[in-house]
C-alpha cells in the first residue's frame, strides 16, 4: 500500500515499527517527489530495505521535542538544510531578510534557522551523542572546505570543523548514503565509512604522501592570505572538473579535513531507478491547512530529464554539486513519469517543463569516454565547443514530439534555461563542420513549447564581463534574438524573448552597466529578469568577490563590494523609470561617465525628486 515516509510517531507505529533505521532531518517541508532531495534519499534507503522516518522543519527554539520524537535511530541521522543553502534562502543580495520561503507551506518564512545544517547537527549530537550524524545537501556540500561566507563577510572553516557531524556526504548522495547505511547495518562503526567515495570527514591523520592526495593551504594560512585562498580554489575547481580526481586534504588547526573523490557519474539505469521509486508526488497531508508550498507548485507538472551541467558558469554551483558529466534518464523512464502525471486527477493537460539544470543537455556526452576521464576543462562548451562533445539535439526534438503527442498532454512547455551556446556547429575529429540541429531544436521550442515569453540568460552585454562569468559573447544573444524574431514572424506569432542579466558581478564596473543600459534602450527592452550578484560558497565568482583575484590567472579583478556601488550598478537596469533617472545621472556624473547621460536621456536633465 502506498504511503508517505512517516513524519510523526503515530505514523511510524501504524507501520508496525519500534524505531526507524535512519531519521532524515530537513529544513524543507516534506514533499514526496523526485525533485526534492529528502524524498530521493528516503525512498532510496526504503527500496534497499531500511526503515526511514523524516523530521521536516523541526522547531529548534523550544524543548526540542521534534528532534526527540522518534528517539535514536538504529543507524544514523541524515541532516540537510534543504534544497537551498539556508542563508541564500533567508537573505537577499543586500543581506535583507526575505519575507517568504518557497519550501514552506503558505510560503511562510521563519521555519528554519540560519545555517540550518549547523544548528540541527549540534542539537542532535547534544541529544544523542552516540548516534552518527551524516550531513549532506547543498549547504553541507558547498561548505565542505574553507569558504567565504557573504553574510558574515569572512572566511569560514569547513562545515566539518564547525559542527559535530561525523561524516559529510557531498553532491547527489543517494548511492553513497546507501553504502553508509549498509556498512553501519553490518555492524561497522562510522569510521569504516571514511574510505567511501564522495564523503568528507575530519580527523587527525594527514594522509599526504599517499597516491593521488593533494594538500591545500591550511585554513589558518588562507585567513592571512587571500592569494593562498585563491590558489586553493584553483586546485579545488581543477580537481572537481575531472572524472577521476585527487583526494583533497586541508588542515584546520591540529586536525585535517579530508575530501574523497566523488562517485563516477550515474549510469542511465541508476538514475532511472532513482526517478522510478514509488513517490507519492505530493506534499505530506499534514500541510493541507497551512496552504500550498510554492516550490512544489512550480515543479508539480514538470519532468526532469537529467542531472549535471558542463556549462561552467562562474557563479553557478550546479556542476560543483551535481557534477559536470550529464546523467540522463532513459526515454522509457521519462515517458513512464509522464504516464503517472497524466493519471493525476488534478492534472489538466499542461506540462510546465521538460528539462533539468538546463533545457538542452539531455543525452549529451563525450564521444570518447577515455578523453573525458583525462579532461580538466571547466566547460565542454566554453570558451569553445569541445570536439569530443556529442551535442546532437535530435534526440531532444524527438523527445519533445513524443511527450507532446501523449494523449493526456494538451500543452508541453519548456521552462528550463536554454543553453544557446550549444546551438553552434561542432567539429568532429576530422574538423569537418556538422549541424547538431541546435537551431532546429530552438525553432521547435519557440513555435510549439513556449507560452508567449521565452527566457534566456545572456547575463551581461560586456564581453569582458561575460568572460569573467565564463559565458559566451553578447553577439550570441543578438543572433538568438534575430532567429527568434524570424521564427515568430514566419509562424505569425507575437512572442517575446526575455533576457536575464546580473549586476555587480566581479569584473563589472559602473561603465559596463551603463553600456548595458544603452544597449537595452537600443533594443527596446525594459528589463524584468534581473539580479544583483550574490556570492554563494564554492563558486569561482565568489572567490573573485572575496579575494579580488581571478584564481584561473591569479590576476587582480575589480569588484563592487560596497552597498552604494552595488546599488548604483543595479539601478541602471531601471534606466527607463522616471523615479530612478536623477539618481542614475548623479552616479554617472560622479564617476566621470557623464557622456552616458546624453546617450540614455538626451540633452535634458532630470528634475530633482520631491522630498
Amino acid at each position: 500500500m502506498a504511503h508517505f515516509l512517516p513524519i510523526t510517531l503515530d505514523e511510524m507505529k501504524r507501520l508496525g515499527w519500534d524505531r526507524p533505521d535512519v531519521v532524515l532531518v530537513s529544513g524543507d517541508a516534506y514533499i514526496d517527489h523526485p525533485s526534492f532531495g529528502t524524498a530521493v534519499i528516503g525512498r532510496s534507503l526504503e527500496a534497499a530495505g531500511f526503515r526511514v522516518a523524516v523530521i521536516p522543519q523541526p522547531n529548534w527554539r523550544d524543548d526540542l521535542r521534534d528532534f526527540r520524537k522518534f528517539g535514536a535511530p538504529r543507524l544514523f541521522f541524515g541532516v540537510t538544510s534543504g534544497a537551498m543553502d539556508s542563508m541564500v534562502n533567508h537573505y537577499t543580495a543586500a543581506r535583507r531578510l526575505r519575507s517568504d520561503d518557497a519550501y514552506t507551506p503558505g510560503g511562510q518564512a521563519g521555519f528554519r534557522p540560519d545555517r540550518a545544517t549547523y544548528v540541527y547537527s549540534r542539537i542532535l549530537k547534544q541529544l544523542f551523542p552516540d548516534v552518527p550524524v551524516v550531513i549532506g545537501g547543498i549547504e553541507a556540500s558547498m561548505r565542505r572546505l574553507a569558504h567565504y561566507d557573504y553574510w558574515d563577510d569572512r572566511l569560514f572553516p569547513s562545515i566539518l570543523a564547525d559542527t559535530p557531524a561525523d561524516l559529510l556526504n557531498y553532491g547527489m548522495g543517494e548511492r553513497t548514503t546507501l553504502k553508509i547505511a549498509r556498512l553501519l547495518d553490518a555492524g561497522h562503526g562510522i569510521e569504516a565509512c571514511r574510505h567511501l567515495p564522495q564523503v568528507a570527514y575530519i580527523g587527525n591523520a594527514k594522509r599526504v604522501g599517499e597516491d593521488n592526495v593533494i594538500e591545500l593551504h591550511s585554513y589558518e594560512e588562507c585567513l592571512k592570505s587571500k592569494r593562498l585562498e585563491a590558489e586553493n580554489y584553483h586546485v579545488i575547481e581543477l580537481e572537481s572538473n575531472k572524472t577521476e580526481c585527487a583526494t583533497l586534504v586541508q588542515r584546520h588547526g591540529d586536525r585535517y579535513v579530508v575530501v574523497n573523490p566523488p562517485e563516477p557519474p550515474m549510469t542511465t539505469g541508476e538514475i532511472d531507478a532513482t526517478f522510478d521509486l514509488p513517490y507519492m508526488r505530493l506534499p505530506h497531508p499534514k500541510y493541507k491547512k497551512r496552504g500550498p508550498i510554492p516550490a512544489f507548485d512550480m515543479i508539480r507538472w514538470s519532468v526532469n530529464t537529467h542531472r549535471g551541467c558542463f556549462g561552467g558558469c562562474s557563479f553557478c554551483t550546479i556542476s560543483a554539486h551535481q557534477g559536470k558529466q550529464i546523467a540522463s534518464r532513459s526515454e522509457a523512464s521519462i515517458m513512464a513519469e509522464v504516464d503517472r502525471i497524466v493519471q493525476d486527477p488534478e492534472f489538466h493537460g499542461v506540462l510546465t517543463d521538460l528539462g533539468g539544470p538546463s533545457a538542452n543537455m539531455w543525452r549529451m556526452h563525450g564521444k570518447n569516454p577515455d578523453l573525458c576521464r583525462r579532461c580538466s576543462r571547466y566547460s565542454c562548451s566554453m570558451p569553445t565547443m569541445c570536439r569530443n562533445l556529442d551535442s546532437d539535439h535530435r534526440p531532444m526534438i524527438h523527445l519533445l514530439r513524443r511527450v507532446a503527442a501523449h494523449p493526456g498532454v494538451k500543452h508541453l512547455y519548456v521552462g528550463s534555461g536554454i543553453r544557446c551556446d550549444l546551438f553552434q556547429e561542432g567539429r568532429d575529429e576530422a574538423s569537418a563542420l556538422h549541424d547538431n540541429a541546435g537551431w532546429q531544436y530552438f525553432g521547435e521550442v519557440v513555435v510549439h513549447h513556449t507560452s508567449g515569453r521565452l527566457k534566456v540568460a545572456p547575463e551581461h552585454t560586456s564581453d569582458r564581463v561575460l568572460a569573467m562569468m565564463r559565458k559566451p559573447s553578447f553577439s550570441l544573444f543578438r543572433e538568438t534574438k534575430r532567429r527568434f524574431d524570424a521564427i515568430c514572424r514566419d509562424a505569425g506569432l507575437r512572442y517575446q524573448l526575455i533576457p536575464y542579466f546580473i549586476s555587480s558581478h566581479p569584473g563589472c564596473r559602473l561603465e559596463d552597466m551603463a553600456d548595458l543600459a544603452v544597449e537595452m534602450k537600443k533594443m527596446g527592452y525594459r528589463l524584468e529578469q534581473i539580479q544583483d550578484f550574490t556570492p554563494t560558497p564554492m563558486t569561482l565568482s565568489t572567490e573573485m568577490y572575496y579575494t579580488g583575484i581571478d584564481p584561473s590567472s591569479m590576476k587582480p579583478v575589480y569588484v563592487a563590494t560596497s552597498p552604494a556601488d552595488k546599488a548604483d550598478q543595479r539601478r541602471l537596469f531601471f534606466f527607463y523609470r522616471p523615479d530612478q533617472r536623477h539618481l542614475i545621472e548623479q552616479s554617472l556624473r560622479r564617476a566621470g561617465l557623464g557622456a552616458y547621460v546624453q546617450r540614455l536621456y538626451g540633452t535634458g536633465t532630470a528634475p530633482r525628486p520631491r522630498r
